[in-house]
């Protein structure tokens, strides 16, 4: 007897490899995705992180000096400060005598009255302001998109840009950047 062999022509995947490529190329954009996530959290983290660093600096002011920054009226305090506020309780964003004050004490780092940046390209600031329609002293993020405004607010409050201790100038949407504060 002859043994019959075949001799195949083999010229394109089979099912089990495309299967295979496939579950491979499904895991590297779930991969991306994933690390995409991760990345716009820690972001939206150290805005956050940063926001209460601010707090706990105007805090500590105020426990030091017995006033909020830009405020004081007291000469002199912190040392090098030659600006006066008139202790009304009011944070009034004069020039940035806030930001100045808190580095003259040494709370924050660097000099003047120069306003640092956060994750997204805005800047943070401390100061009196009508936000949502509440006057009040406030930790201010400008030029926050409005989903990170959403997902902070929703964390740490009431997740209503009017509402509660954290609000937004307008409505949370995607298209939304704007003034975010954070009530002291």
């Amino acid at each position: 007897m002859k043994k019959r062999t075949t001799i195949r022509n083999q010229k394109g995947f089979t099912l089990v490899e495309i299967a295979i490529v496939l579950v491979i190329i499904g895991l590297l954009i779930g991969g991306v995705l994933q690390g995409r996530s991760m990345i716009q959290n820690a972001r939206v983290k150290r805005v956050v992180s940063d926001m209460e660093g601010l707090r706990t600096a105007v805090l500590t002011f105020q426990d030091r000096y017995g006033m909020l920054p830009g405020d004081e009226n007291d000469a002199n305090n912190p040392p090098g400060d030659t600006n006066n506020g008139n202790n009304n309780g009011q944070m009034a964003e004069t020039a940035g005598w806030e930001m100045s004050d808190l580095r003259l004490a040494q709370i924050i780092p660097g000099t003047g009255t120069t306003l640092p940046a956060h994750q997204f390209g805005g800047t943070l600031r401390v100061g009196w302001a009508n936000i949502s329609g509440l006057t009040t002293n406030w930790i201010i993020a400008t030029n926050l998109p409005g989903e990170v405004c959403q997902e902070i607010d929703t964390k740490y409050d009431d997740g209503v840009y009017n509402t509660g201790d954290i609000r937004g100038n307008a409505v949370y949407t995607t298209a939304t950047i704007g003034t975010f504060g954070w009530r002291l």
